[in-house]
């Protein structure tokens, strides 16, 4: 009995993530919304993207300054990949804040948000890869900004 129910309980929460997990739609609307705003000067709604809830207010800040930053530039790719074993790990990690403050992300992501822009400048282009990791929030996708550790 105690076999059926450990299979049934692994069945459920197998079912209820994969239930939660966003779909191909909802994360090519996420990229898209990301780049359209990225490339079009819309901090508004690039900081939108943002799940702030508890948010240490120093993080916070450097999270908006980072999303804007090159805004208007050109993004040469932009995807969402699932968390390698090393990103799971970096993720569950907390660190000190910029005040000292132990901090770790609001949420736990599920995928990473890999963008590739390109920046004009006078004498020639750049280009830079970063990423921001990705979580799912009330069937809608953000990039969870750090909360202070209890």
């Amino acid at each position: 009995m105690n076999a059926i129910r450990t299979t049934v309980f692994a069945a459920f929460v197998t079912l209820s993530c994969v239930a939660s997990a966003a779909t191909p739609e909802q994360q090519k609307a996420f990229a898209d919304a990301y780049s359209k705003a990225y490339e079009g000067k819309d901090a508004k709604t690039l900081h939108s993207l943002l799940y702030t809830k508890g948010a240490d207010p120093e993080a916070l800040k450097f999270y908006r300054m980072a999303m804007t930053d090159g805004m208007g530039s050109k993004i040469n790719s932009i995807k969402i990949e699932p968390l390698s074993a090393e990103d799971t790990t970096r993720v569950n990690a907390t660190r000190p804040g910029a005040d000292g403050k132990m901090l770790k992300l609001g949420l736990p992501p599920t995928m990473k948000l890999i963008i590739s822009v390109e920046k004009k400048y006078p004498g020639g282009t750049s280009t830079s890869t970063n990423s921001v990791y990705v979580a799912e929030h009330e069937g809608k996708l953000v990039i969870p900004v750090p909360v202070p550790v209890k």
